[in-house]
């Protein structure tokens, strides 16, 4: 694993990995795969899963429709958080809206109707022995906030992004956030490509969705033509920059990928931390091709 430390070494970021190809499963690279790691949005990939289950369980309907309003819903960068009036949308389009963008406000409204405590048992039942949810995006905030001693929030994600200032105790260990191991998550990724999770409906209904997210800059950098399919879910806090998905090559064969990265500086732009989990998901499939 020595090459995968140098790619990581060489952009200054330390790195965690688990690959594995979808029809071979004693087929794997890994890099740590067992450490847990915070995984700032990565954990809206679990929720969507937990939420497909439950509507193939008839206990939701993914046609409920749910009003967000600006005054309480989660701040974020994309999507409904960014929105001055109140929004009305079912609970399938929030799901869409919480992969292909990572929105905050509906990744939050999400979370509050499948709940913590039903999605733990879950995330238990598909074998995840590594992952948890303590929090939404808002209550993370509020965490943020506590620990900065800052009453608002984007005070004190400006000071987390400081690279002057000394990041406050405990904001990157594993037990006070969402959190998972790499390996846990290609373990969900595959369970999930190959249908031994939902029903054939739900199964095409979170690939596609993932297929559909808009950043490229991480996993699909690596993978940079239109013939290669790439579907993943990105995860960003302050220093913390992950990617996980599968993608999919021209003649057929898949690969799950987890990568999970922690970057010496907390700027919010970062393109060669970025870029290199492209890198070591190339070499990774490439490896995995070989064997």
């Amino acid at each position: 694993m020595n090459a995968f430390r140098a790619v990581f070494d060489d952009a200054g970021v330390r790195g965690w990995l688990h690959a594995v190809a979808i029809d071979r499963p004693d087929a794997t690279i890994e890099l740590d795969s067992d450490a847990v790691v915070p995984m700032a949005s990565v954990y809206k990939l679990p929720l969507l899963t937990a939420f497909c289950r439950l509507v193939d369980d008839g206990v939701l309907d993914p046609r409920e429709r749910l009003t967000l309003d600006p005054a309480s819903r989660t701040a974020g960068p994309t999507g409904v958080s960014l929105l001055a009036d109140p929004v009305t949308m079912s609970l399938r389009d929030l799901a869409v809206s919480m992969m292909t963008v990572s929105d905050n406000a509906a990744a939050d409204a999400l979370l509050n109707v499948v709940g913590l405590q039903r999605l733990a048992a879950l995330l238990e039942s598909f074998g995840l022995q590594r992952t948890w949810v303590r929090r939404g995006t808002a209550d993370n905030l509020r965490d943020l906030q506590r620990r900065t001693g800052l009453d608002n929030a984007d005070d004190a994600l400006a000071l987390l992004a400081d690279n002057d200032r000394t990041t406050p105790d405990g904001v990157y260990e594993a037990a006070n956030a969402s959190a998972s191991s790499t390996r846990d998550m290609t373990l969900l990724l595959r369970q999930l490509w190959t249908g031994a999770l939902l029903s054939d409906a739900q199964t095409a209904f979170v690939k596609a969705t993932m297929h559909r997210q808009l950043f490229q800059h991480r996993l699909a950098s690596g993978f940079p033509h239109d013939t290669i399919g790439v579907a993943g879910k990105t995860g960003t806090f302050g220093s913390l920059r992950h990617e996980v998905g599968v993608v999919t090559m021209p003649g057929g064969d898949a690969y799950a990928i987890a990568i999970f990265t922690l970057t010496a500086r907390a700027d919010f732009r970062q393109p060669r931390a970025d870029a290199t989990i492209g890198a070591a998901a190339q070499l990774a499939v490439n490896r995995l091709r070989r064997r």
